[in-house]
């Protein structure tokens, strides 16, 4: 065998080797693709919008842990951060597939805030706490589940969220009321922006800090399609 091709062939698959742990170094500590699969984030996000999501932005974290290494800042209310969901292998059983997936929410609650939901609206620490981003597309409401004017509730969040889905009454009131909760030390309170349509915190809970993967910045592609791309959408901040 020619030399001088055992040569060549030696450079290819090392510049190869280069680019594959370059490529694997961006995705563990920079940067990583992410793609909305559903409608639970709309009107912000489109079903087919395609996300960077920048992992430096919380800190540089070990790889396999979540454990952040170098901290840079930590996120912020109404940042729309991707995030592993908090599977639960009792509540979920009928949900297998949701184990190792990643969800896109927008922060609502941070760790310390009083998180409450009264008709829909949404209140931190008593103020309410609204945004052009958020849709309502139902416009039935349940009954609260608690009379006018009951007084404070101490709620064990292990009993609360259910990680029910709105199939029943009983599980759509959570879609439309929350009594009052604190958001523990290291854990986060998320929405979907298309409130009636998200399945998020008010189902199944807190989101843990080392769960969150980084912070969505900008839609690098968009389409339904071959046929139908969403060149408006391309390059967008998100925010």
């Amino acid at each position: 065998m020619n030399p001088r091709w055992l040569k060549t062939l030696k450079e290819y698959i090392e510049a190869l080797l280069v680019a594959v742990v370059l490529a694997l170094i961006i995705r563990a500590f920079i940067v990583q693709a992410f793609k909305i699969p559903s409608g639970s984030m709309l009107e912000t996000l489109q079903i087919g919008d395609q996300l960077l999501v920048s992992k430096f932005q919380y800190g540089v974290r070990m790889p396999f842990t979540g454990k952040v290494l170098v901290p840079v800042s930590e996120p912020q209310r109404g940042d729309i951060i991707v995030f592993e969901y908090p599977f639960d292998p009792n509540l979920d059983a009928t949900r297998p597939q949701l184990q190792d997936v990643d969800f896109v929410k927008r922060i609502v609650g941070l760790p310390g805030d009083t998180v409450e939901i009264r008709a829909k609206e949404v209140y931190v620490n008593g103020e309410h706490v609204t945004g052009p981003y958020v849709q309502h597309v139902r416009e039935d409401m349940e009954q609260n589940p608690l009379p006018e004017d009951h007084p404070a509730i101490t709620v064990d969040p292990k009993t609360y969220f259910d990680h029910c889905e709105d199939a029943t009454s009983i599980c759509r009131a959570k879609r439309d009321w929350m009594p009052a909760m604190k958001v523990p030390e290291g854990h986060y309170f998320v929405m979907g922006d298309n409130r009636d349509e998200s399945f998020d915190s008010r189902f199944w809970g807190f989101v843990n800090r080392e769960s969150i993967k980084g912070k969505a910045m900008i839609i690098y592609w968009s389409w339904t399609g071959p046929t139908n791309i969403r060149w408006s959408r391309i390059g967008r901040l998100l925010h």
